[in-house]
């Protein structure tokens, strides 16, 4: 009997294959591609029917119209040195407020004030620098770009606080935070003693010591002779961007907070049966959600030409909306959110030439993107499985579908009530996740 309830020893043969383990992984890419994936070609494919509708002159071939308008929108994003220092300009802030949206949709948060919080950090690192010039650079630039991801962080932190402690949506806050920071930073903008002497609604230009170097300053002369556009383009932020997503990836995957967040994201029931302080999770969770995009607002600022801010440039600046479309696209991994953020970076960075050669209104990009979201959010995956022919619905390698009440359906299996079958159902949800780390 005792050698019955003994457990099985450990044994080579128990242990999976590595190539088995490939294949797996291989699988779980693949799949995790498919969705986004599709919803890109459903979205150029919606794209190239509204240039063949509006196309003004209908006596050239419609479809040469939209190869050529789809060709000149990529070779303008990353046809040349040139056009993808471009990209990258765009790309810089795009990926942190992305990565900002990316951490508050892994903790089941809808975090829709990333607009805000980049507003945040850009104004109140362009107040210490214009405050403080006489500091050198050495000490302004860093506390510079502190304080704005500082400005992000507490902004987050109000709509954290008020999720975890009073119960109010994060859509709702984030939203109001946006427009009550929006205005708040026009003000400010058209105050002495940052607004123009001109009387212009623009703040003063940041002097020299609170500006980014480009990466010609920290290149040798060979790199100015190859390739002194591209350098000259690009600012030193990129390697905070470097940075802050291998901060992001250890953050989500390599930590305990980020298991944690990750539970409660999935299942706050799991999470409280776990003993995981919830409140705590989704207040810090903000925070950190606030701090990325008040980073981008700061940096975005210092790095690039004119080093000022204008009245009302947050309200249109579209970084940190198209965060989301990012954060969705690339199902919040880190190497999605960086490939979505150079996609939708280049495809902002090269509807100029879209329209300057192409001859197709920039806007079409516009329609792009909401279609990316729209397709993204529709779940079109099982619907068109459902009508494919039976031989290409392989289930092989597919989990077992789990019933859509499971506590319920344990509680009556089991004879007992609901509460203990929610503990079972705690207890997979963690064991699950647990295998995932």
């Amino acid at each position: 009997m005792a050698e019955l309830l003994a457990p099985p020893e450990e044994t080579s043969e128990r242990r999976p294959p590595v190539a088995s383990g490939l294949r797996m992984g291989l699988r779980a890419l693949g799949a995790s591609l498919v969705r986004p994936l599709v919803a890109v070609i459903f979205a150029f494919v919606a794209g190239a029917i509204v240039i063949l509708i509006t196309w003004p002159d209908k006596t050239v071939d419609p479809f040469t119209n939209v190869i050529h308008a789809y060709t000149t929108l990529f070779t303008g994003s990353y046809g040349s040195l040139y056009s993808l220092s471009n990209t990258l300009v765009e790309v810089i802030p795009l990926t942190l407020a992305s990565l900002s949206v990316a951490i508050s949709f892994r903790t089941g948060l809808f975090n829709i004030g990333a607009a805000g919080q980049l507003a945040a950090g850009g104004t109140v690192a362009d107040m210490i620098g214009l405050t403080h010039q006489s500091w050198p650079g050495w000490l302004l630039v860093p506390t510079m770009i502190v304080a704005g991801t500082a400005a992000g962080a507490i902004i987050g932190g109000i709509a954290g606080f008020l999720k975890a402690w009073r119960g109010a949506h994060e859509v709702v806050t984030t939203i109001m935070l946006n427009w009550i920071v929006f205005w708040v930073s026009d003000y400010i903008i058209n105050s002495n003693p940052f607004v123009t002497p001109f009387g212009t609604p623009e703040t003063k230009v940041l002097p020299i010591n609170a500006q980014l170097p480009s990466l010609a300053a920290l290149s040798n002369q060979w790199f100015h002779t190859h390739f002194n556009t591209f350098l000259y383009t690009v600012d030193v932020s990129l390697f905070f961007v470097i940075v802050a997503v291998i901060v992001y990836w250890l953050l989500i995957a390599r930590t305990t907070f980020g298991y944690e967040l990750r539970i409660v994201g999935q299942n706050q029931q799991a999470a409280k049966y776990a003993g995981i302080p919830i409140k705590r999770t989704i207040f810090l969770v903000m925070i950190i959600s606030g701090a990325f995009s008040g980073l981008a607002g700061a940096l975005n600022l210092m790095g690039q030409p004119g080093y000022n801010l204008a009245a009302q440039a947050y309200s249109q600046l579209p970084t940190g909306f198209d965060a989301i479309a990012v954060a969705l696209l690339g199902n919040t991994t880190t190497i999605g959110v960086v490939i979505s953020s150079l996609f939708l970076g280049g495809l902002r960075s090269g509807s100029t030439d879209m329209q300057a050669v192409a001859h197709v209104d920039p806007n079409l990009v516009l329609v792009i993107e909401a279609l990316l979201l729209f397709f993204i959010t529709a779940e079109f995956i099982p619907i068109i499985r459902r009508y494919l022919p039976a031989w290409m619905k392989s289930n092989r390698g597919r989990a077992p579908v789990v019933p859509a009440r499971p506590a319920q359906a344990m509680a009556e299996l089991a004879g007992g009530g609901v509460d203990g079958a929610g503990e079972a159902q705690n207890e997979v949800v963690i064991t699950d996740l647990e295998k995932e780390q």
